[in-house]
Formats: structure tokens, sequence, C-alpha cells
């Protein structure tokens, strides 16, 4: 019986012994398919958005209506854009035909092939209630793309970028260090318990280390390495740029600003009282040749405000039509002189705001009387209270000043139900001096100040905080220029009041489906020369974008408060 049990052991032990690498390597296996299973899950996952942080709104006057364009974020690649296109007050009902084109260079064949062609469409049918209305297309790649709208007659295109999450090769480092760090740490234990000879276990060991390190010092250049250039911000976007932004061997420069643009009408002269197309060209300074690397700024490619000679003001967004090409619909309500200026942004090239030197002469058709417009521009300067669609709005301003920060707060209506528009609560278009006397537009034409300033907030109790601000030096006693503890908590309670309209870690700002704040709209706004201003307000309220005109008379420093 002992003999056979002997046998028996015999037997069983190198069969035990036999398996026993096999279990061992099975182990390892296991171990670094699970480390390889971490290493994944930790790396971030492709997604995209159309403006590499947000949602992206885009105003374009296209035709007889005044629309919003919101872009939002996508999500994933391939997957769905949603498209909402919000209309205003006077909108008139009609389809809109959506398509989204790629546009990028690639070296890769298939990104290269569908360049330029339609990806998909969609039709977006307007109401004649003002509202938000909604399409979904898909787009199927990282890179630049054009959103086309058209309403039958004309087609307004608009750039946008699908990005890509990425990860930098610092963060590359730490995932890969701290993986290996752990795969040969079960790597080390197992050769200690299993291996007799332990200077076996040094090996793993070693490598252990050297991952530690090589994370370690990852994580701390991973804040020091400088980023990328911006795809679609600072340099043209590309679909190899937008995948691999570290992979950029374009220009190795901080300096990504680029010259200005020329701005050219191609006609000066529209009749009045009809329809006409103003045609727009930005060109390159430098090269002359046309500028296609507009972005949106402040919710649109571009700004065009066009004074009238009775003090109206028109804030368009021409369509962009072709590279540097821009067309907006304009009717003019009487023959007159007209002053016109444009505002955009260049990709690296910063803000412009370009006058046009001739403006526009609008003139009566073969003779016939254009109608003429009266009580849109004050004679008297002062602020005080102004109806406008049925909306109270009273405008109060400290005696400004020549050369120091004046706050002007407007109430629109009693409620807190104003709307951003333009991704701001309030817009100021300020003009002078000018001679109060003199026809608006061409007062306007020759002016020196062309400014565009927004809102800066709510002021809370008739306080705000100004404390540090430059400028503000000696306005304390000023009303609504308090400092102090109390207006310190009224800077808070700015602050919640124009939460949603700032960006906070790449969330999208609120846009004109939110009608949530005011009513109390505030500017600050340093006259530099003293004489009389000419001043507009807008802000957007039950869909319906007001626009209050003011004439203020800024004094010099050393003269007397009229």
């Amino acid at each position: 019986m002992n003999e056979t049990a002997a046998r028996t052991t015999a037997h069983d032990t190198p069969s035990r012994t036999a398996h026993s690498p096999r279990h061992r390597l099975g182990a390892a296996l296991a171990v670094l398919l699970s480390a390889m299973a971490l290493l994944f899950a930790m790396s971030p996952l492709a997604v995209a958005d159309s403006t590499a942080g947000g949602d992206m709104q885009v105003a374009q006057t296209l035709g007889d209506r005044e629309l919003t364009v919101i872009l939002r974020r996508v999500t994933g690649v391939p997957g769905p854009l949603h498209v909402d296109v919000i209309t205003h007050t006077g909108t008139s009902a009609g389809r809109l035909t959506l398509a989204v084109t790629p546009t990028g260079v690639s070296t890769s064949a298939s990104a290269a092939s569908a360049s330029g062609t339609d990806v998909d469409t969609a039709v977006v049918t307007l109401g004649s209630r003002p509202g938000s209305y909604s399409g979904v297309l898909d787009v199927t790649q990282v890179g630049p793309w054009e959103l086309s709208l058209s309403d039958g007659t004309r087609t307004a295109t608009i750039p946008f970028v699908v990005s890509k999450q990425t990860t930098s090769p610092a963060e590359t480092a730490v995932y890969v260090g701290f993986s290996g760090a752990g795969v040969l740490l079960l790597v080390t234990v197992l050769v200690a318990v299993r291996v007799r000879r332990g200077w076996w276990t040094l090996v793993p060991a070693g490598g252990l280390v050297a991952c530690l390190a090589v994370a370690v010092t990852g994580a701390l250049l991973s804040s020091r390495l400088p980023l990328p250039p911006s795809q679609g911000g600072q340099v043209d976007a590309t679909v190899d740029g937008v995948r691999d932004p570290y992979a950029y061997v374009g220009q190795q420069t901080s300096d990504y600003s680029r010259p200005p643009a020329t701005l050219l009408l191609w006609s000066s002269t529209v009749r009045a009282g009809k329809v006409d197309d103003l045609r727009l060209t930005l060109s390159d300074a430098s090269t002359g040749l046309p500028v296609d690397d507009v972005v949106a700024h402040d919710g649109a490619l571009l700004h065009l405000l066009v004074i009238g000679p009775s003090g109206q003001l028109w804030h368009l967004h021409p369509i962009r039509t072709s590279a540097g090409e821009f067309e907006v619909p304009l009717s003019l309500p009487e023959a007159g002189h007209y002053a016109l200026s444009a505002e955009f942004e260049r990709r690296g090239g910063g803000i412009q705001q370009l006058r046009s030197a001739t403006g526009i002469d609008a003139v009566s058709d073969s003779g016939a009387a254009a109608r003429t417009t009266s009580g849109d521009a004050p004679t008297h300067a002062g602020a005080g209270s102004r109806t406008v669609a049925g909306v109270r709005v009273r405008l109060t301003a400290s005696s400004p000043v020549a050369g120091k920060a004046a706050v002007l707060t407007a109430r629109v209506g009693d409620t807190a139900t104003l709307q951003p528009w333009l991704g701001m609560l309030g817009h100021l278009i300020v003009v002078g001096p000018v001679s109060p006397a003199a026809a608006v537009g061409t007062a306007t034409q020759g002016a020196q100040v062309w400014a565009h300033s927004h809102s800066m907030g709510t002021v809370s109790g008739g306080t705000h905080d100004m404390h540090g601000m430059e400028g503000t030096a000696g306005m304390e006693g000023m009303k609504g220029m308090e400092t102090g503890p109390s207006s310190a908590s009224s800077s808070s309670s700015d602050m919640n009041s124009m939460s949603g309209l700032t960006s906070v870690n790449g969330d999208s700002t609120a846009d004109e489906t939110v009608a949530a704040y005011g009513p109390d709209v505030s500017f600050v706004y340093t006259f530099p020369t003293a004489g009389h201003y000419r001043i507009w307000i807008q802000a957007e309220r039950d869909n319906t974008v007001l626009t209050v005109p003011y004439l203020l008379y800024v004094t010099g420093t050393s003269e007397k408060t009229p």
C-alpha cells in the first residue's frame, strides 16, 4: 500500500511541476491584460464640439429675417449636430434648408475625398411666432466644417470646427508610467514569491522605479508645457491638426497675428425706400487676397452698424457668401447719407473695427419722394425715459466728464425677463462728438469716436463694486460708484444676476432661450473728449431687440456741468 502511494505521488509530482510555469504565465498575462484595459479606460474619449469649448452662436441677417443660429456642442464623432434657429418678433414664417460640409485638408485619402461634399441636410420650418426651431444633422469626422442655411434665395455659410479631446504627450507619459508601474509591481511580488534567487526581483523592481519616474516627470511637466496652437482659433484648422494638435509642425511662434483687413463696398449708392443688397468685401491689407479667416466674435461673423440721417441705427449681421464676401439686404427709409462701420475678428489677428470712408448715399428713385422718418434722434441732451416697442426704458447717467469713467444704467421694463443677445445682456454704441443740429448720418460719418461696448452687469441698490478698476480714481463719491463692504455685497449679487453669461470650465453660456436677466443693464465707458455724443442702447426682451437712442453732453475736465 505504501509503495502504491509512493508511485502515485512520484507520478503526480512532475505533472504539477510541468503545469506550474503555465500557471505563472497565465497569471502574468491576466495582469498585463488588466493593466492594458486600465490604460485604455483612463485614456480620453474622442469627443468633439463646434467651438472647442461650448455651443456656438452666430447671428445672421438672412433676407428680411434676423436670426440667431446656435450650433450645439457635438458629443461624439460620428454623431449628431443639433442646430437651433432662434427667430425674433417680425420674422416671417418659412423653410430653411440646412447642410453640413467638411472643408478641411488632410493627408488621409478618405477625409480629403469627403471635403467639399455635403454630408447631411435637414429642413427647419420657421413658425410665425418668435422662438426656437431645431434641426439635426450628422457629422462624420473631426476638423473644419461649414454649415449652410438657405431660404431659397440666399445662402449663408458658417464655418465651424468639430474638435477632438486629445491627450498631451506629458499626460500620455503619466498614463503609461503608472500603468506600467502597476504591472511591474505585481510581477515583482510574483517573482519574489516564486523564485528562490532573490536578486531576480531586482529586474522588475528596477522597471517599476523607472515607470514611476516617467509618470512623476510627466505629471510635473503636464502643467508647464505650452499648449499647442488652437486649431481654428490661432491657426487655420486642418483635419490632421485637429486629430493631433501636438503633432502640428507649422508656425512655431507665440505671435499668430495677421495683417489688418480692408473693407470695400461694392456700391456706395442705393435707392431710398427700396430693398437693395449691400455687398461687402474684406481683403488682406498685405496680400490683397480675400479674407477667409473670419471667426465668430460676440455671436456673429460680422457686425455691421448703419446710422441714418434721422438717427436710426441698424445693427445687422451680413451673411458670408464666399471667401471674404458678405451680403445683407438694406431697405433705407429716407434719402440722405448713412454712415457705416464693420466689426469682426480674424483668426489670430484680433478684433478689428473698420469704418467705411464713403458711407452710403440713399437717393430717391425716379424723383419719387422716399418716406421720411422723424423722432429717432433726440434733439435735447440728457438721460431720462423713452418708450420703444411698448417697453419703457429709463436711462440714468451721472454727469459724464471727459477722460473719466462714467456709469450708464438703463432699466429696460420692470421685470427680470431680459434675454442675452449676441452673448451679451446689453450693447452700447457711442458716436461723437457731433453737432446735435446736423443730420445724424452726415455728422457721424466724420465723428472721431465710434465705440461698441457691452454691459458689465446690473447695479443692485444703486451701487456697484468698482474698487481697483482702472480709471475710477476720484469716483468714490459718484452715485452708483461707491466702494466698501456694502458695494462688495452688491457686487456679489451682481455676479449672481449675471450667472450663465460667462463660460465656466468649458460650459456653454446662456443664449436667447433664457429670459431671466435685468431689468437693469449697466455700462462703464470713458468718453475721451468733451462734446455731444449720440448713443444707442440695445437689449432683447420678449424676443424683440430694442434700440433706444439718446443724446448726451460730456463736459470737459475744467468745465462746469450745464
